[in-house]
């Protein structure tokens, strides 16, 4: 069945069909479609544009087609152009000529934007649930390990010494702005296109605030040409979906660089991790490393859908089309991506040990050594020079800052005093760094008691 042909007089060309067809994909949204066209139906009874009679037989219709679909009884096939002709056939086919009256005052450019609406305010609310389940994690693993000593970097040098908790900060406050984007782009988003119809609106006397309101929107679109024409909200949740991956991407970097022979930082679990086909000994970071690749495909839809839109006049035209395949899949593969780097987190070991050992021997401690001089009246810039000496010193000895005997500091600067060790370990140059007005862990404690009031909003 198609939803048009009245002017036609020849078929199709099977090829031209299966080239314009949609069904393989936008069946994925047929109980969406189906939510609609029963909101759709009622605002008509209402507005005596339909009977009560026809009403019902046409809901309970849809409802069971909806049902058949969940259960397996019934079968979407490739016959049909699109979702919305399968499902206004098999409903004309059970219930007869009522269900020819179901596109009463609808276009199939309004009740696509619509389905896409639906589907995609749908799956915004799963993405952010994973999301929240991360945070969750993320929030977990900041609270054991306010006192596990790592080294910081910058350039991928170690730089200065800090908590794992305090590195951990930093990806919550990325998913956490990923979480907030993904809310305002609902709340942008959430207007009804239905009533719009091809372009132009319709003449029959629609309800549109009632169907608004049947399906949780904010209200109706105000401009018809717009609503069938507009797929912004799928670009921007698009480049949230880059921006989650991107995120994902770099932390599974990390873990990758953690996870080496050379770093030992962390050890990732066996039951995410695989092995090689010929070297027995090796236990490779596969699910980090296919996060980080499936970025690339995400990005790609956002370019994709961008550079399919750049070009097309408005309304609609066939071309957005396109859109769905590209929101689909990276939908798919962020929540994917999500789900399985959770569990990855949730299931690695940090080793401590290691982490401490790193950060002190990488002279992440120079800057307190610095600092310390400084506090005892030397200006910063020859606190600068002295310790660069302590330093190359350290280095051709083959020792840590922390190794130099008092004589050795004094050599060099006479300002050195006994508690330069106490200056330079670990714990006091974490504990002492101020962050949000506060030092060390009781500045961390802060921040996780502000991160929990979050995630319970």
């Amino acid at each position: 069945m198609k939803l048009w042909g009245g002017r036609f007089t020849k078929e199709t060309n099977q090829l031209v069909h299966n080239f314009n067809a949609s069904i393989s994909f936008d069946q994925k949204f047929y109980h969406q479609d189906i939510e609609g066209s029963i909101a759709h139906v009622k605002m008509l009874a209402k507005q005596g544009l339909l009977t009560e009679e026809d009403r019902d037989k046409i809901v309970k219709g849809l409802t069971e087609i909806r049902e058949d679909l969940e259960s397996g009884a019934l079968v979407i096939t490739g016959e049909h152009e699109d979702i919305h002709s399968f499902v206004e056939a098999v409903l004309t086919e059970r219930i007869g000529e009522a269900g020819k009256r179901l596109h009463t005052g609808r276009s199939r450019n309004d009740q696509v934007a619509l389905d896409m609406r639906l589907y995609t305010r749908d799956e915004i609310d799963e993405l952010n649930i994973l999301v929240e389940g991360l945070l969750a994690e993320l929030l977990t693993l900041m609270e054991e390990n306010l006192d596990t000593y790592m080294p910081g970097f910058t350039h991928l040098q170690k730089a200065q010494p800090i908590t794992l908790a305090h590195h951990l900060g930093a990806y919550f406050e990325m998913f956490d702005r990923d979480h907030s984007r993904l809310h305002d782009i609902k709340k942008r988003m959430n207007y009804c296109p239905l009533g719009s119809g091809a372009l132009a609106g319709t003449t029959y006397p629609l309800d549109r605030e009632y169907t608004a309101e049947l399906l949780g929107f904010e209200g109706p679109t105000l401009n018809s040409m717009d609503s069938v024409a507009d797929r912004d909200y799928l670009i921007e949740l698009l480049s949230a979906l880059s921006t989650i991956a991107m995120h994902l991407s770099r932390f599974c970097e990390e873990i990758i660089i953690w996870n080496t022979n050379e770093y030992r930082f962390v050890e990732i679990d066996d039951s995410y991790s695989t092995g090689s086909s010929i070297m027995p000994q090796k236990k490779n970071p596969d699910i980090a490393e296919l996060i980080r690749g499936k970025t690339g495909r995400v990005y790609g839809a956002l370019v994709s859908l961008l550079t399919t839109m750049k070009g097309i006049p408005l309304a609609y035209n066939k071309d957005m089309q396109e859109d769905k395949e590209l929101a689909f899949d990276a939908i798919d593969t962020v929540k994917g991506c999500l789900a399985l780097f959770t569990g990855m987190i949730s299931t690695m070991t940090f080793r401590k040990d290691v982490m401490e050992a790193s950060a002190k021997n990488g002279f992440t401690n120079a800057t307190d050594a610095a600092d310390y001089l400084v506090n005892h009246g030397v200006a910063f810039r020859d606190a600068h020079g002295i310790v660069g000496q302590l330093v190359l010193f350290c280095i051709e000895k083959g020792i840590a800052l922390d190794d130099m005997s008092l004589e050795e500091y004094k050599a060099i600067s006479p300002v050195f005093e006994e508690d330069i060790y106490e200056a330079i370990s670990l714990k006091t140059c974490v504990e002492k760094r101020m962050t949000i007005g506060a030092p060390g862990q009781e500045a961390m404690k802060k921040v996780i008691e502000i991160y929990k009031k979050k995630l319970e909003k």
